[in-house]
């Protein structure tokens, strides 16, 4: 059932796609205007009204990031006044930015095919700061009821304040030092290792003043989330300094109120923020699952390291960049595969040639690295020091050792082909060296677009054939090439591994040649209809091959039942 909404929502996106970047594009221009001639009231309202169309739409294929952001602009923009001085030049700078980053994240979209609304959220609160409005959360789009609470310091081992109401007044004040000593290295952009080991320490401590009392269990579900951050390696973003900022004043009430503060709750947005932490994480250690568990959560499967990666991809460069470096790496990488096939040949082999390669597979590595890409440099520099070792001592490479430098350089130009869609982040450098799905594969992508386009003009071909052969009062002359067109398509589903779709294939190729081209007496009625319903079936089948969301089924299974249903 998620799958097929999925796909229902991305099929709904594709249909309006055009009309969501010819809208976005319409909204900068009368931004620019406006921008332009400050009097010109309609060119705002013009904005207003387009930024007012695109919410409407984001609503119908529900992308929430894209509602919200929307929601954000507008508000923004009505705070703009026809003849707006320089001082409302902010608030037209940060809807210039909103708008070019909401375009971006229509092309991710497009390409990820997952709706990830926490992308967004930096621009949705610049817009609401703009306005001097309190930014949104960093769990504004995560949903748990924290009404009902576990205890979070089950899992902690807090020793007992021994010398009573001495005891807590020192160890406040000093456990609120370490807290204000962590925060202003974050908040200063200090060493992140040491504020998140004095933020875990500093919580413990609170914890032990509040044994027993409501406000311990925020303490210790805030040395979970230290110790996790530390654990991951997870930064600190402005939300995740809000969040700190607002510790902190419970923290200066356990100091100055006293103990009558350890009963206090925590309201549920903080505990919300913190158990948000927790999730994002993706941590499986067990007291962060314990804690999920109790809200029945599992970590997500989109953590926090890969929510950076995606989002140095989506305020990075765009496609066209991305796509004019790929064909650059690209053609570079062609050269070197002419250089390898020709000494694979053995055409005229030159040891010259070695060092040429070497020199090639360097220049390459150093783009890489200033790509962030390192493992992938990494391959490139390995594979030249051995042409190097090859060129002093003088040989040509055996077969198997020529295999392996081609299978590397194959590696590398699979993940710059990927750079396109995956942008400059871990996940391309990640392919580097690893055994990959045959799904990751760029080159079996292509095979199952040239497959998918050609099974689509097959079967547009089967359907007009069968039309003809009715119409022509069942002459078999239409139906003549028919199945050895369409055994020709299942050979290359077979090839790109998906034999139930291949089957379906073989069994109407069949059904058409025995029920039709073999029968001495006209088709039924019921056989004409099953092979209409199961080409239907197929061909709205087929629309999904080479898209990212998982292929429907479904489709193969009712065109099954319908030649079932007529024993063919």
């Amino acid at each position: 059932m998620v799958q097929s909404s999925l796909a229902t929502k991305s099929q709904s996106f594709d249909l309006v796609k055009s009309e969501i970047e010819q809208t976005i594009k319409q909204a900068e221009s009368s931004l620019e205007r406006f921008q332009e001639n400050r009097e010109s009231g309609e060119d705002l309202q013009n904005c207003v009204d387009y930024i007012n169309q695109l919410r409407g739409i984001f609503i119908l294929v529900e992308l929430r990031g894209g509602t919200l952001l929307c929601q954000e602009a507008v508000s923004l923009a009505n705070d703009v006044p026809v003849g707006a001085n320089d001082d409302k030049n902010i608030l037209l700078t940060t809807l210039n930015s909103a708008l070019f980053i909401l375009r971006r994240y229509v092309e991710y979209y497009h390409q990820q095919r997952e709706d990830h609304p926490e992308l967004l959220l930096p621009v949705i609160n610049d817009l609401r700061e703009a306005r001097r409005e309190k930014p949104y959360p960093e769990s504004c789009f995560f949903e748990v009821d924290v009404k009902e609470r576990p205890d979070f310091c089950s899992g902690l081992s807090l020793k007992p304040l021994e010398d009573g109401d001495t005891e807590y007044e020192i160890l406040a004040r000093r456990m609120r030092l370490t807290f204000q000593v962590a925060l202003l290295g974050i908040l200063r952009e200090r060493n992140e290792i040491v504020s998140k080991k004095l933020v875990a320490r500093a919580s413990r401590g609170f914890a032990r003043l509040c044994q027993g009392a409501p406000m311990g269990q925020m303490w210790c579900l805030l040395a979970i989330a230290a110790d996790t951050m530390q654990d991951r390696t997870m930064g600190f973003n402005k939300a995740r300094k809000r969040l700190l900022m607002r510790v902190e004043k419970y923290a200066r009430e356990l100091v100055y109120v006293g103990k009558v503060a350890t009963t206090k709750d925590a309201p549920d947005s903080l505990i919300k923020d913190l158990i948000h932490l927790l999730y994002c994480s993706g941590s499986g250690n067990p007291e962060v699952t314990k804690v999920l568990s109790a809200y029945r959560l599992a970590p997500s499967e989109f953590p926090d390291a890969l929510l950076e990666a995606h989002s140095r991809r989506l305020y990075g460069p765009g496609t066209d960049v991305l796509k004019s470096l790929s064909e650059a790496l690209q053609e570079e990488l062609n050269q070197l595969k002419d250089k390898l096939d020709i000494i694979e040949r053995g055409i005229e082999p030159d040891l010259a040639e070695l060092a040429s390669i070497a020199d090639a597979l360097e220049r390459l590595a150093n783009t890489l690295v200033m790509l962030d890409l390192n493992r992938l440099a990494g391959i490139a520099r390995e594979e030249a020091t051995k042409l190097r070792q090859w060129e002093e001592e003088k040989r040509l490479p055996a077969e198997e050792e020529l295999f392996r430098l081609a299978d590397s350089v194959l590696g590398v130009e699979d993940a710059v082909m990927q750079i396109v869609t995956r942008g400059i982040t871990s996940e391309t450098d990640a392919l580097a060296g690893t055994e990959r799905n045959r799904s990751e594969s760029i080159y079996l992508q292509e095979a199952i677009w040239v497959v998918a386009d050609e099974a689509r003009s097959a079967l547009t071909l089967a359907k007009r054939a069968i039309t003809a052969f009715i119409e022509s009062d069942f002459d078999k002359l239409h139906l003549a090439n028919l199945p050895t067109t369409l055994r020709s398509i299942w050979g290359g589903l077979q090839m790109v591994d998906d034999p139930q779709a291949a089957n379906v294939i073989a069994r109407v190729a069949s059904s058409i040649q025995v029920k039709l081209l073999d029968a001495r007496e006209a088709p039924a009625s019921q056989v004409l209809e099953a092979l209409a319903d199961a080409l239907t079936s197929l061909e709205y089948y087929i629309e999904s091959i080479g898209r990212r969301e998982d292929r429907n089924t479904d489709l193969l299974n009712l065109a099954e039942s319908s030649l079932d249903d007529v024993g063919l």
